[in-house]
């Protein structure tokens, strides 16, 4: 978490310095809460950020729908935003919003970003012998790009991340889960 959390300063700088915006978006225990509204404050952002807690349930799906509400609200607000979602999980999700297996329920949700060309990056955090491979099923609905956390450094995720989207590094927004 401390790599990953150093790598949305990167790129909380890298959004600052082109005026673009970056909201953050927490998801544990049984919801997800919107912890700071696309802004271009990159003070309120790494405060926030510093206080994010980490473990506990993941309703990933409840951070998914959250962050497609909060893309679509800025791209009502300013319809020439570029969404950019970064999410950093490890995919496995345990907390259903409508009775449905969490997993599934997530990466039908997940497919609504790729149905309408909202890039993504996935970003896995599982860092155990063995791998479930669930933050790479999510990436592939999301048509997102994959990257191993245990792969990169601090730096590399950043450069990572800005090479997969498809245009000048933009709005990105960061969902959380250990």
């Amino acid at each position: 978490m401390v790599a990953s959390k150093g790598a949305v300063l990167s790129m909380l700088m890298d959004a600052y310095q082109k005026r673009d915006k970056v909201g953050l978006i927490a998801f544990k225990g049984t919801g997800a809460e919107l912890l700071l509204p696309p802004t271009s404050s990159v003070e309120m952002a790494q405060k926030y950020l510093e206080e994010l807690p980490t473990g506990g349930k993941t309703p990933l799906s409840h951070g998914l729908m959250k962050g497609y509400e909060t893309i679509h609200a800025e791209l009502r607000r300013d319809p020439d935003t570029c969404p950019f979602m970064v999410l950093i999980s490890d995919g496995r999700a345990n907390v259903s919003m409508n009775g449905e297996a969490p997993l599934q329920e997530s990466k039908t949700i997940a497919s609504m970003f790729r149905k309408e060309c909202i890039q993504s990056a996935v970003i896995d955090t599982e860092s155990s012998i063995i791998k479930f491979g669930l933050a790479q099923e999510i990436s592939n609905a999301l048509g997102a790009k994959y990257l191993a956390l245990e792969d990169l450094k601090a730096d590399s995720i950043v450069e990572a991340v800005r090479s997969s989207a498809p245009f000048e590094f933009s709005v990105p927004s960061a969902n959380f889960s250990s």
